[in-house]
């Protein structure tokens, strides 16, 4: 496993800054407010020659009634303690604090490599004498940053390293399956991720919006290694009026495109939303594989016509995506949420399949035989072969001898024929029809 540096401090002192500067892209969220990161946020990077993960965590506040603030601090402590090494940040401007104290201790009481960093030092020449300060902190020789400008972020870095364990072979993790949770503010997302990985990972409030950041979690079990995304709630675009809750929206649609499957959460207890179906819609134009999440099931009134009710709503109202599955489950008790691992590799590997042209034309035949291709005045439809020409989503072509025959009804029975041939539910298909003549890609 590549090793770990946590980046903690008190609010505001630019944690999430210097993160971005040491990732080298815009991976956390910036803004002015304190404790706009709220989740702890992953990263990967390398310097001379070591790579690492990089977390950056919401800022602590030592002694809090603010319930999201509370949070904050128990997710930096689980990046403390699964840390190999802690970047604790100061900043010039407030300088020595009560609080940087009191942070000091408790990172001391953990064990771990401190690495002392002062940030906002911008101007280079001779440092501010206030900067003499953090060595009360008992943390020995602190480390002048400026994560604006980059300044001592080499130094920094030689630092974390000289206190890495020696390198080993690191395992490959390519082959871990990228799980995208995605929804509506306040479906569930976060409690789903919790249920899954077993442990408080995503902070879980009812405050609507609280996850505002992806947040990658890894885990590995029976069924394989997985990545899972647990992404901020896409709001309708009336509500997204500030700045931060538009990267949220974005990082969404990051997720998603990074992800080898979605899982789409809608709250039972409303059933689809027009919000939801805009979710869906994303993960659906993307080519992702799809399971839709019916969340909070515990919390909806049932007999035993209840399941087949809301199945044929959500079927209605997704039209779109009739591939994906539908699971009921609650991440609050738990109910059928195991289901989710062997339907994800399920899926996945839909998404990946590869058929040989021979039994796509083979099917393609039997689907002929059985409903013949359409024709307009007085000329029919004549299809010569399929192929398939990529994978998630699987991608195939047909060539004909006129594509304006190719009825999209006819198109969509050909798409239904591949399915139930070959069952490959939970992904979407893109069918191209080419006629004689058009070159092929």
């Amino acid at each position: 496993m590549k090793p770990l540096v946590a980046i903690v401090g008190r609010p505001n002192v630019g944690k999430s800054m210097l993160f971005n500067k040491l990732i080298g892209e815009r991976v956390s969220i910036v803004e002015d407010t304190p404790g706009v990161t709220r989740d702890r946020i992953y990263g990967e990077t390398d310097w001379a020659g070591r790579s690492f993960r990089l977390v950056d965590t919401g800022g602590i506040e030592p002694s809090t009634d603010n319930q999201i603030l509370a949070f904050m601090r128990e997710q930096a402590e689980i990046a403390i303690e699964n840390a190999n090494v802690i970047i604790f940040l100061t900043d010039i401007r407030s300088g020595l604090t009560a609080s940087d104290q009191e942070v000091a201790s408790m990172l001391l009481k953990s064990g771990k490599p401190i690495v002392l960093a002062v940030n906002k030092m911008d101007s280079v020449g001779a440092p501010d004498p206030d900067f003499y300060e953090f060595y009360n902190l008992g943390l020995g020789d602190p480390i002048a940053v400026s994560a604006v400008h980059g300044h001592g972020t080499g130094d920094l870095l030689d630092a974390c390293i000289a206190h890495f364990p020696p390198a080993e072979e690191e395992e490959e993790e390519d082959d871990a399956i990228r799980v995208a949770v995605i929804g509506k503010p306040n479906a569930g997302k976060s409690s789903l991720v919790n249920r899954l990985l077993g442990e408080e990972r995503v902070i879980v409030s009812d405050v609507a919006g609280t996850t505002r950041d992806a947040i990658d979690t890894r885990l590995s079990n029976e069924y394989g290694s997985f990545v899972f995304v647990d992404t901020a709630g896409i709001r309708k675009k009336s509500r997204v009026e500030e700045d931060v809750e538009r990267y949220s929206v974005l990082r969404a649609t990051m997720a998603i495109e990074r992800s080898d499957v979605c899982l789409i959460m809608i709250d039972a207890t409303e059933g689809v939303t027009e919000q939801d179906t805009k979710v869906a819609g994303l993960a659906h134009e993307a080519g992702k594989a799809c399971i839709l999440v019916m969340n909070k099931w515990d919390a909806v009134e049932k007999d035993d016509k209840t399941m087949k009710h809301m199945e044929d709503d959500v079927r209605r109202d997704l039209a779109f995506m009739p591939y994906a599955p539908i699971v009921f489950l609650s991440a609050k008790t738990g109910q059928r949420v195991s289901q989710l691992f062997p339907l994800i590799d399920r899926v996945v590997n839909n998404a990946a399949m590869r058929i040989t042209t021979g039994m796509l034309n083979s099917v393609l035949e039997d689907a002929q035989t059985r409903v013949q291709p359409p024709s307009d005045k007085g000329r029919r439809l004549k299809i010569y072969y399929m192929t398939q020409v990529g994978v998630k989503p699987p991608h195939f072509v047909i060539f004909c001898n006129d594509a304006r025959l190719f009825h999209f009804s006819y198109r969509r029975y050909i798409e239904n024929c591949i399915r139930s041939t070959f069952a490959l539910d939970g992904t979407p298909i893109v069918i191209t029809i080419r006629q004689k003549g058009d070159k092929e890609d």
